[in-house]
């Protein structure tokens, strides 16, 4: 019995075969149940980034920071 006899494999190398079927397998199902969700919300996924604008509030304190100066 040679572990390199085709047809022939150990009982970890099944189950490390199976553990990545499984993990694959999961993460598909959660990608579409995300998926699903950001449709539901009418949003994209993954969410894109807003520009931000900047704050009145921001600016006035630019502007004071260069006039102290």
């Amino acid at each position: 019995m040679n572990s390199e006899t085709p047809g022939r494999r150990s009982l970890r190398e099944i189950e490390m075969e199976v553990l990545a079927e499984g993990q694959e397998w999961t993460r598909r199902r959660l990608q579409e149940k995300l998926q699903d969700e950001a449709t539901r919300a009418g949003g994209a996924f993954p969410p894109q980034r807003r520009k931000r604008v900047a704050s009145a509030r921001r600016a006035d304190a630019s502007a004071h920071r260069r006039r102290s100066r």
